[in-house]
């Protein structure tokens, strides 16, 4: 090997180093770079995907939320349907959904048994056109509270928001606790209260939304109080997560919140009728096998709070009322361990 190729394969070495001393340096930066990324980047979801049980022939504000493109980039994953609230949260905090919604008087009696969930946004409630009603037949004696001493009554779920109504108006009618006991709740699903009410069954049945407005168009029914009646407009029920999913995935639970804010709010500004159309527009496309008409019956959002906020005074409520069952003592729990505002955009505009 003469001088001239030694000297050019030395070049040729020295080059070959130097790249790949360059190469290392660029992959050393880029790896710092991504890392960086990661974590500054605060806002980004920690899961883009959440499951959840829907309602048959009903569109939840988080699916509505999906619908307008508020959720994105978060999606929702379907796993079926329920048709009780108080299973769908023990479905949460059994891990077996993400998220899921009831009355506020089950989160509170389900977080008083030591369950890691929290209230993150109120869904449903009560005003002067959503509201429940115990209905009974047009010729029936039933007038008043004392007059069900005796009788019995069609609930959708024990120890829910019908019975919470139920019990409070037979309180403000002056029966004594004792005298509540011999009313007997019957347990039906609210498809089968109404036929179960005409055929004699039952001597009154809670009913609310879709399957009251039904009840009614056929006729031969009346109302003997309703729960607005009693209380006002009140927010009735929530959405809850895990503290542990909470604590896991902040992001996700954020956006989660203020998607279904703001599909509550447009849901309240937006003419029934658009709402309506884009409700049933929602169930047709998700071809579920659903009947789409059900939601011409849908009046309002009937949530008390902006963007679903809750409240003290909401979540008390509860409370007190589980103290009287008898399911919780006095001080065992304080509306700050039931729920959460921190997610909320609409948590100053109390």
């Amino acid at each position: 090997m003469n001088m001239r190729t030694k000297v050019l394969g030395s070049k040729v070495a020295v080059l070959i180093l130097l790249a790949l001393m360059i190469m290392l340096v660029l992959a050393g930066c880029g790896k710092k770079e991504e890392h960086a990324v990661v974590q500054n980047d605060k806002g980004a979801l920690e899961k883009t995907e959440i499951k959840y049980q829907g309602w048959a022939s009903q569109v939840l504000f988080p699916e509505l939320a999906e619908d307008l493109g508020y959720l994105a980039p978060l999606k929702l994953k379907w796993v079926g349907n329920t048709i009780s609230g108080p299973q769908d949260i023990q479905s949460v905090a059994t891990g077996d959904i993400d998220f899921g919604g009831a009355f506020t008087g089950a989160i509170v009696n389900l977080k008083a048994s030591n369950a890691p969930i929290k209230y993150v946004i109120g869904y449903y409630g009560v005003d002067d056109k959503s509201y429940y009603a115990l209905v009974v037949n047009q010729d029936s004696p039933l007038k008043d509270g004392r007059d069900f001493i005796g009788k019995k009554i069609a609930v959708n779920t024990p120890a829910a928001h019908n019975e919470f109504i139920i019990k409070e108006y037979l309180r403000k009618q002056g029966l004594t606790e004792a005298e509540i006991k011999q009313v007997t709740l019957a347990v039906l699903p609210p498809v089968n209260a109404e036929q179960a009410l005409r055929q004699g069954q039952v001597d009154g049945a809670i009913l609310g939304g879709m399957f009251k407005d039904k009840a009614f168009d056929r006729g031969g029914v009346r109302t003997v109080f309703t729960d607005y009646d009693i209380f006002g407009k009140f927010t009735g029920g929530g959405y809850v997560f895990t503290e542990k999913f909470i604590r896991d995935n902040p992001n996700t639970v954020r956006k989660f919140v203020e998607a279904t804010a703001k599909a509550i709010e447009w849901a309240k500004a937006t003419p029934r009728e658009e709402v309506i159309a884009r409700m049933e527009k929602i169930i047709k496309e998700r071809k579920r096998n659903e009947d789409a008409s059900t939601v011409n019956y849908w009046r309002s959002t009937g949530v008390s709070g902006k963007g679903g906020l809750a409240s003290d005074t909401e979540i008390q409520m509860w409370i007190d009322w589980l103290v009287k069952e008898g399911k919780l003592k006095a001080g065992q729990i304080k509306p700050s361990d039931v729920y959460t505002n921190e997610f909320n955009p609409y948590v100053n505009e109390k």
